[in-house]
C-alpha cells in the first residue's frame, strides 16, 4: 500500500463524503424520527459535525455555513455564501435574498418538517455545536409555526461521527497496517 498524493486524497474523502451523506444521513434521520436537520458554523467557530460535512480542501466554514437537510436527509441544501461542493447544492442568492436566516426559514416552510434538529445540546459536547447567537437568529428567522417544532440533535450528530462506510473501515484497517510496518 501506498499513501496517496494530497490531490488523490482529496478526491477519495470527497468520495466518501458523498456516500456517507446518501446512505448514513437518511438512516439516521429515518431512526430518529427527525425530518429536518440544520447545521450552523461561522469561520473560527466550527460546529463538530458541520466541519465533517465539507469538502476535503476546505480548512473550515467560510463566513456563515448553514447545511439544511429535509426530507429525513434525503434533500440536502447549502445556504452559504460560497459552494459547498457538490454534494450540498446552494440554496441562497444573497443578491435576491440578503437575510441568510430568511433563506433558511423559507427552505423549513416549503419542506414543513414536523421536526427540526439542531446542534444545541445540554449533555453532549459533539451535539452542542450551534453557538447561542447561531440559535437565536435561527429562531427570529422562523415562523412562529415551526420554531416549536426544534428539537436537540444528539443521536444524529453522534450516530454520523460514529458511523463509517465500509471503504473507511477497509482504508483505516490498511493504514493501521501501514503503520505497523513503519
Amino acid at each position: 500500500m501506498t499513501v496517496p498524493k494530497l490531490r488523490e486524497e482529496a478526491r477519495l474523502r470527497d468520495s466518501w463524503l458523498a456516500e456517507r451523506l446518501d446512505t448514513i444521513v437518511p438512516a439516521l434521520m429515518e431512526r430518529e424520527g427527525i425530518d429536518a436537520w440544520v447545521l450552523a458554523a461561522r469561520e473560527y467557530n466550527e460546529d463538530p459535525v458541520l466541519a465533517t460535512m465539507l469538502p476535503a480542501t476546505w480548512m473550515s466554514a467560510r463566513r456563515r455555513t448553514v447545511l439544511v437537510f429535509t426530507d429525513r436527509g434525503r434533500v440536502r441544501h447549502a445556504v452559504a455564501r460560497y459552494d459547498a461542493g457538490a454534494p450540498f447544492p446552494r440554496a441562497w442568492d444573497p443578491v435576491t435574498q440578503p437575510d441568510q436566516w430568511t433563506a433558511v426559514a423559507d427552505l423549513l416552510t416549503e419542506a414543513d418538517p414536523a421536526t427540526i434538529a439542531v446542534d444545541r445540546s445540554p449533555t453532549t459536547a459533539l451535539a452542542d455545536g450551534m453557538s447561542a447567537s447561531e440559535h437565536e437568529a435561527l429562531i427570529a428567522a422562523l415562523p412562529p409555526s415551526l420554531r416549536n417544532r426544534l428539537v436537540p440533535a444528539d443521536a444524529l450528530a453522534v450516530g454520523w461521527l460514529e458511523t463509517r462506510i465500509p471503504a473507511e473501515t477497509e482504508a483505516f484497517t490498511m493504514a493501521a497496517a501501514l503503520g505497523h510496518q513503519i
